[in-house]
């Protein structure tokens, strides 16, 4: 699948939603969890070529692999905050979503502080 279907499964699946929202609420939150889910999910699938394409740089480049994998760890904790407070927020519950953000960038943060650390090690040996 393309970014095109994907992207009409998401609108077909908001415009169901909207019109169930009126008869029936709970259905259409559920119908919209279901099609978050599914594109969730594909996103996940896609993810392989990622990993792929990250051990051929890793080959060519000579990249030490704690720091790709660091850079995966931060991409998986990245679209795991955005969808799940994606769905926080459409269910109405902004508050929830927000910390679920705030919380996403603050494990990115302490992920990142031992590369932050070693690039300054080697800074200052340059400089030193």
């Amino acid at each position: 699948m393309s970014i095109i279907t994907i992207g009409i499964a998401g609108i077909i699946a908001v415009l169901l939603a909207v019109q169930i929202k009126g008869v029936r609420g709970e259905y259409s939150a559920c119908l919209a969890l279901a099609a978050g889910c599914f594109i969730f999910f594909y996103g996940v699938a896609k993810m392989a070529g990622i990993f792929d394409a990250m051990k051929k740089i890793q080959e060519v480049v000579k990249i030490n692999s704690i720091y790709l994998a660091t850079l995966l760890k931060m991409t998986g904790i990245t679209y795991i905050a955005e969808f799940s407070a994606g769905i926080c927020k459409d269910a109405g519950y902004g508050a929830i979503g927000s910390q679920i953000e705030i919380f996403g960038k603050l494990s990115i943060l302490a992920l990142s502080m031992p590369i932050v650390l070693a690039l300054l090690e080697t800074l200052q040996g340059f400089l030193a």
